[in-house]
């Protein structure tokens, strides 16, 4: 009996931790920091505990819901590509299909403990983040339908604890998250440049080279840090931001050089590391403002 409870317990653990893979549940660092910044001024400080608990508990529905029906939709594609061929393998296409489905009423659910405003807005977040996936299919600008969809997290806490968006500050850094996203997918995308090409997926690098790729995820994140800076002052954040703010400018420089270099390792880096960095710096800013 003992001996198998440890069975059972490990093969729970192994599928926990192969779910975590086949989700990249460590991404969710990209949008929750937005998330939580704007959670943190709605409240002006610090929102009641179990606002907190069910922002928590959409943004974790929302981000599994949206990487399960990405995994879904290209469960066919990510098999001919190198980089993704062990995808398919991690759990049974049928098993993705039913933890969506579970994750999707979720969200609904939590949602609906939020307030009307954000139980009404849920199938339009669904849609939103769902939608993504399909773009490659059809558009070289599938980068930004990515960077609409997580700016969608701000977005949803400032309803999530006001119960409207008649504010500037969730929409300015919505704009920040749609321009800094769009800007870290082109330095992604040109991991499968070439496997685009062949498979006649659209992307911008498939469609216009690396260095336009390149050229335009600078300009991207450039126009991203002047709208952070905006945001920052129009959200009347004091001097910790700033200098959280201005730590990010040496972040994305680090990022691009990253990206300059080209092999698999180096543009991982750049994508994973250098942007959690920026928005934890960002985050970190706007939580420090609120104890000066």
């Amino acid at each position: 009996m003992m001996q198998r409870n440890a069975n059972q317990a490990e093969q729970e653990e192994h599928f926990i931790t192969r779910f975590g893979k086949f989700i990249r549940f460590s991404h969710t660092v990209f949008a929750l920091p937005f998330a939580l910044m704007a959670m943190l001024i709605a409240s002006d400080g610090w929102p009641a505990w179990t606002v907190l608990g069910w922002i928590l508990w959409c943004m974790v529905c929302a981000r599994s819901l949206a990487m399960l029906f990405n995994r879904i939709a290209d469960w066919e594609i990510d098999k001919l590509n190198p980089r993704t061929v062990g995808r398919h393998q991690l759990i049974q296409k049928s098993t993705a299909l039913m933890v969506w489905a579970v994750a999707m009423v979720a969200f609904c659910i939590g949602a609906g403990m939020l307030n009307p405003l954000c139980l009404v807005l849920s199938p339009v977040a669904i849609l939103l983040i769902c939608f993504y996936s399909l773009t490659k299919r059809f558009t070289v600008w599938c980068h930004a339908f990515l960077g609409l969809a997580l700016s969608a997290a701000p977005m949803g806490a400032w309803a999530a604890v006001t119960g409207q968006l008649l504010s500037p500050e969730p929409y300015l850094l919505a704009l920040g998250v749609l321009l800094w996203v769009s800007g870290f997918d082109l330095i992604y995308s040109t991991l499968d440049m070439e496997f685009d090409q062949k498979q006649g997926l659209y992307s911008f690098p498939s469609r216009f080279g690396l260095r336009t790729t390149r050229q335009l995820s600078v300009l991207l994140h450039v126009a991203a840090l002047l709208v952070f800076m905006v945001f920052g002052r129009v959200a009347e954040l004091s001097w910790p931001y700033g200098i959280c703010w201005l730590a990010c400018i040496g972040m994305v420089v680090q990022e691009h050089r990253w990206a300059q270099q080209g092999d698999v390792d180096a543009v991982n880096k750049a994508f994973f590391q250098a942007n959690a960095g920026v928005s934890v710096l960002l985050l970190l800013g706007v939580g420090l403002s609120y104890l000066t």
